[in-house]
């Protein structure tokens, strides 16, 4: 693996952990996608599809909690900047082929930092949601393959994952 130029900004020269100072940067139109899934039994996709959960709506309770975690990123994770939060779009796709779905967030702001760790917190949590509410059904399901998509503004422009390739 090549070892990498840029600095981890989150360590002052000490090696201290710090929160990274983004006073002086201008606010920018950002924006942030991320996904991940959490596949399973399918009869547990069955129920979460069908709605016969007897819990109520799976995919409605984890969207408001994924939209809830989002705004609360800088609560749960220490050197997070709290950011006044524009916009917040959950979207999740039932992929019965693979027997799990798949969550996807777009959270965007006008800051002087992003928003990627917003929309991973919310699909991290839209998925442990989804297992909690189903687990008394398949404590097997397996939440994996979270990963930020796209991330747009500031002084590094645009980034994009990279295709997987096709066999």
């Amino acid at each position: 693996m090549a070892k990498s130029t840029k600095k981890l900004t989150h360590f002052d020269v000490a090696g201290q952990a710090q929160m990274v100072d983004v006073g002086a940067k201008q606010p920018t139109r950002r924006l942030a996608r991320a996904s991940g899934s959490i596949s399973m039994a399918p009869a547990t996709l069955a129920v979460i599809r069908d709605g016969t959960s007897g819990k109520g709506d799976v995919l409605g309770v984890a969207r408001v909690a994924a939209i809830q975690a989002a705004k609360r990123t800088a609560d749960l994770i220490p050197l997070c900047h709290p950011l006044p939060i524009t916009s917040i779009q959950i979207d999740f796709t039932i992929e019965p082929e693979h027997s799990r779905v798949v969550c996807t967030a777009q959270v965007q702001t006008h800051a002087p930092t992003g928003v990627e760790m917003e929309a991973l917190t919310a699909v991290q949590i839209g998925l442990l949601t989804i297992y909690d509410m189903c687990k008394a059904i398949d404590r097997g399901m397996v939440i994996g393959n979270v990963r930020l998509l796209e991330k747009r503004g500031g002084a590094s422009g645009t980034w994009t994952l990279a295709p997987e390739p096709t066999h």
